[in-house]
């Protein structure tokens, strides 16, 4: 499916919506998501609530694109609801079904009736306790138990957008997990694990069960950090202490040097060449690095220089410069930004 997708992208962005569905719900199959989770991939996927009733259990649950579980309700908004094994699931959305609504629909009722048939009782995973640093650490050792972690181990989360190509699908405790950026693919890996097969994709920092949301924040950042298809994985070690610097900050209120650091990125040529200065030990390094002139490399550094106020290549300006373009780099990040399948 993954490769039949990739080709169709190739041909025709538009032909490979509907593929790009059904492997996402394939994806969230594979790794045993839930009922809250295939609801929240439905919501997300379509911009608007996703609900689903039991025919026989009675149990509603209606899921908003940002992941909140909502009241009853919204019976006046559902749009083309399908009956199908015992259940009815619906999308709610104002004005007219989209082109891609029934899809979601019937890969929804699929993912559902197949979870279903795995386990009438639906146990929920308890991924979302487990890395939410506002939970009770009793409450999160007690998930890890549940999922099988040990105590005395080290493990990390990978990050994963719900499109994220997968070439491979080996087992992994997983699922999906609501953030302030949507409903995300989320993975626990042992902590000599640093890879996965798929992309985009952020590993976390290894870290004990009862810090496990720490590295849940750092995978967060490493998958802002991807440039598909340039850097398709990162890796929190890869950048040290710098990530932990990165997940503090947020959009709204980045390091103090991004907003100077604006001025130079409006330059096409301004990413290659911080990213040549900060790999290199000096300017004819950079130039080697970057594919370009020595004078072509110098004068450029010059147009830095007189933009910013302090010097990119001296010192602790170095530093500063290379976490802003960091920080950049996560506030620009488009790996989250692959565009819905809901075209009309």
């Amino acid at each position: 499916m993954q490769e039949l997708l990739a080709r169709l992208k190739a041909l025709d962005p538009n032909a490979s919506l509907a593929l790009r569905i059904i492997a996402c719900f394939d994806e969230l199959v594979r790794g045993g998501v839930n009922i809250h989770g295939l609801l929240g991939a439905a919501a997300s996927l379509s911009g608007c609530v996703a609900g689903y009733a039991g025919h026989e259990s009675a149990r509603t649950l209606r899921v908003s694109p940002g992941g909140e579980v909502l009241k009853d309700g919204g019976v006046e908004k559902r749009v083309g609801a399908l009956e199908a094994d015992g259940m009815t699931v619906w999308l709610e959305r104002d004005g007219p079904a989209r082109v891609n609504d029934r899809m979601i629909l019937e890969r929804l009722a699929l993912a559902l009736a197949i979870r279903s048939g795995h386990t009438a009782e639906d146990p929920l995973r308890r991924l979302g306790d487990l890395l939410d640093a506002n939970v009770d650490v009793e409450q999160r050792r007690a998930a890890a138990a549940k999922l099988g972690l040990a105590p005395r181990q080290k493990y990390r989360v990978a990050t994963l957008p719900l499109f994220a190509t997968w070439n491979q699908h080996r087992e992994l405790l997983e699922d999906v997990v609501h953030t302030r950026f949507g409903p995300l693919h989320v993975c626990v890996l042992r902590a000599d694990v640093k890879q996965i097969d798929a992309s985009p994709c952020g590993i976390g920092v290894a870290t004990g069960v009862d810090d496990l949301h720490r590295s849940f924040a750092t995978a967060l950042v490493s998958l802002r950090l991807c440039a598909i298809p340039e850097v398709p994985v990162v890796v929190a070690d890869d950048y040290g202490g710098l990530v932990d610097l990165l997940a503090q900050c947020t959009i709204d209120r980045p390091l103090l040097d991004v907003e100077e650091l604006e001025s130079v990125m409006q330059h096409p040529w301004a990413a290659q060449t911080l990213d040549a200065l900060l790999r290199s030990a000096s300017i004819r390094d950079a130039s080697r690095i970057a594919g370009v002139h020595h004078s072509t490399m110098q004068a450029r550094l010059e147009t830095i220089r007189g933009l910013l106020s302090f010097d990119p290549m001296d010192g602790i300006g170095r530093t500063r410069v290379g976490l802003a373009f960091l920080a950049w780099r996560v506030r620009h990040s488009t790996a989250l930004d692959l565009p819905p399948p809901t075209g009309r």
